[in-house]
């Protein structure tokens, strides 16, 4: 395929900085949004004493909150700034004072005693250190002396505040954008009302408006100061969502919930303008033009005769401009058939003839042009290595490879002309696991001779590529696929995948989907459908052929649905199940007892209070790696029945002489 547009910009205002630090480190904030707590939220069936453990934190913050702002207050020279700075702990202050009642206007009522959880600890400490002055890296004296130093503390406060108020903003936005405005029946439908607010929305812009006034005078050096902070504001709150305790099974993060014994997790991805910003066509040929004319050190010429760099950069362009015209009217001709009302994968199968026809004239068209005659390999591999994948893209496939456990198999299909560019643009990133199936290059003593040994031209050859690893994969036992793509050429593999993810923006496969019947749903919504699916039917399962793609505008989403936050909480949940097969009959009768008084302690006491103590005595004593957990149905596997039974005991006790008081 040639050519093809870039990533876009976002603009914002020039001098700001609030807004940029948001930009630049949005896609942290997307593994809380897609945590197990938040699409719980948002699905509705999050247990209530979950949401009141969620809503009892907010105390907590607050209190913080409004000793950073008297802090800031107090550290702020210009007297607008100490007003506005003012008005924004009062806000908070009257939060504070109003927080029970809002709650119960929300349909809840709060325990009397509101227990800070290690998360909200470790935010409301950074925070107050930062509004102390001590900051990592800062050489701020211990007595803060001069007006400048004091309005550099204080806009200090303000960047560790203002991500927490834009990342509430922005989640409970998310969510209301999948509610049904009329339908009141969401229990938490309120909650997500306050904070998706016109009203909410402007208290956090007006801290990040302080941010930006604040930080006028500072030094690029003191503004990196902030935005380390901001950053870790950031992780500290993902933190705090992806640790909230939930008893409910979940579909997220997908490598955790699913059992390798049963399904194995095997990812296909596309590779131009979906793991990276250019189309790999264009590369090539920027390096054909950039080492044209090349010659020995004899100064006689290469092996095979090549164009002028000049007749080179002609040539491509008209390609190119070609490529494109024919491209859009072949999409065109397509469209002008009926739409379906239905999704009509057969229609779409045979109407993608025409595109693979097409793609097939365009590339002997490249052949016969000679524009890719006489490149070194090693030219190749070095623009390789130095391509800059999508952000987040390189990171994904990492963790994902490194990942013993899971096992996954990532194969990657492409209408690239070169597999060697594509090799070389994973081995810089030590992803040398990734099997790569694309056209070739031919070679003549490593020099390019101008033809593509053509594997992969259409959309039904990337099928059956597809389709041909699938089988055979499937024959070591059962595989969940995933399919990453974003051009019309993958349409095909992304409906017949399990779970079809389109990323990026292109207008032609939108169009040509639409016109088959094919859904696109923005994945966040279709997680809460399928959660669901889940809480009401006992199970969820992916299908493929459903009509349904689902559509992201980022690899932090693919990475927050997938692999999700580190930070996972599966100590919070409650034990339910032990596989008799891993255990002699008497040792499992032994662990089932021991699991079946857990299970009657858990609805005796305070469920947080309890598991804060027993783990604490259980995992002090075994080793992490004892403990074997079954992300799909908690607990199972390799619990030493007879030690765990020991340390429950000692609870017991503890719990029942406690109980007298």
């Amino acid at each position: 395929m040639l050519g093809g547009p870039g990533p876009t910009s976002v603009v914002v205002d020039e001098g700001a900085i609030a807004r940029p630090f948001w930009i630049k480190f949005r896609s942290d904030s997307v593994l809380a949004l897609y945590s197990p707590f938040v699409l719980c939220l948002a699905s509705g069936d999050l247990n209530s004493n979950a949401f009141l453990h969620f809503v009892s934190q907010d105390v907590h913050f607050l209190k913080a909150f409004a000793l950073a702002y008297e802090l800031a207050e107090d550290c702020a020279d210009d007297d607008d700034d100490k007003s506005g700075i003012r008005d924004l702990r009062k806000r908070v202050v009257q939060r504070l004072k109003s927080h029970d009642t809002l709650v119960r206007e929300w349909g809840f009522e709060l325990p009397d005693e509101k227990v800070s959880s290690d998360a909200t600890v470790k935010y409301t400490d950074f925070l107050l250190a930062a509004a102390s002055g001590r900051v990592q890296g800062e050489n701020v004296p211990g007595k803060i002396a001069t007006p400048f130093e004091r309005t550099k503390v204080a806009a200090y406060i303000l960047g560790a505040i203002a991500p927490c108020m834009r990342l509430y903003s922005s989640i409970s936005r998310e969510i209301q954008a999948v509610l049904v405005p009329a339908d009141n029946s969401h229990i938490y439908k309120k909650w997500v009302d306050s904070y998706s607010s016109e009203t909410f929305e402007e208290f956090a812009l007006q801290v990040e408006d302080m941010v930006d006034k604040l930080s006028i005078s500072l030094t690029g050096e003191e503004l990196k100061v902030i935005e380390k902070l901001y950053y870790q504001a950031i992780k500290l709150e993902v933190e705090f969502f992806a640790t909230q305790p939930i008893s409910l099974q979940t579909i997220v993060p997908l490598a955790r919930v699913l059992d390798p014994a049963e399904r194995r997790l095997t990812i296909f991805c596309d590779f131009d303008l979906t793991c990276t910003a250019f189309d790999s066509s264009a590369i090539l040929a920027e390096i054909a033009i950039i080492t044209a004319p090349k010659a020995n050190s004899d100064g006689s010429e290469t092996q095979l005769a090549r164009m002028s760099s000049a007749d080179l950069r002609s040539t491509w362009g008209v390609l190119s401009t070609q490529y494109t015209e024919e491209f859009e009217q072949c999409i065109e001709s397509i469209m002008d058939s009926r739409k379906v009302e239905n999704f009509n994968y057969e229609g779409l199968k045979k109407a993608l003839e025409q595109v693979a026809e097409f793609e097939k004239r365009a590339n002997t068209r490249v052949v016969n042009s000679g524009v890719l005659k006489g490149l070194h390999l090693e030219d190749i591999k070095r623009a390789g290595q130095r391509l800059i994948l999508q952000e987040g893209c390189r990171g994904f496939f990492q963790k994902i490879v490194k990942n013993d456990t899971l096992k996954t198999l990532v194969h990657v299909l492409s209408y690239s002309w070169c597999g060697d560019l594509i090799r070389s643009a994973f081995s810089s990133g030590d992803l040398d696991e990734l099997k790569v199936h694309a056209n070739e290059l031919t070679y003549e003593e490593s020099v390019t001779t101008g033809d593509i040994v053509m594997k992969v031209e259409s959309p039904m050859e990337k099928l059956q590529d597809f389709n041909d690893i699938l089988n055979e994969c499937n024959s070591s036992g059962k595989h969940l696929t995933v399919y990453i793509g974003g051009s019309v050429g993958d349409l095909l593999c992304l409906l017949q995948a399990d779970i079809g993810i389109v990323i990026g923006s292109s207008s032609s496969l939108r169009r040509l989907g639409d016109h088959f019947g094919v859904s696109f749903v923005p994945l966040f919504s279709g997680l809460v459908k399928k959660q669901r699916e889940l809480v009401k039917d006992g199970s969820c399962n992916w299908k493929g052929l459903s009509g349904i793609l689902y559509t992201v505008s980022s690899w932090a989403e693919i990475h927050a649905f997938i692999l999700g936050s580190v930070c996972h909480p599966e100590i919070y949940r409650s034990v339910t199940r032990v596989e008799k097969k891993n255990y002699s009959d008497a040792r499992y009768s032994q662990i089932t007892q021991t699991v079946s008084l857990f299970n009657s302690l858990i609805k005796c006491i305070h469920v947080q209070l309890f598991f804060n103590i027993f783990f604490f005595i259980v995992v002090s004593d075994f080793e992490v790696s004892n403990l074997s957990i079954n992300h799909d149905k908690d607990f199972s596997g390799n619990f030493v029945g007879s030690r765990v039974r020991d340390h429950l005991s000692i609870f017991v006790l503890i719990f029942l002489s406690v109980s007298k008081f």
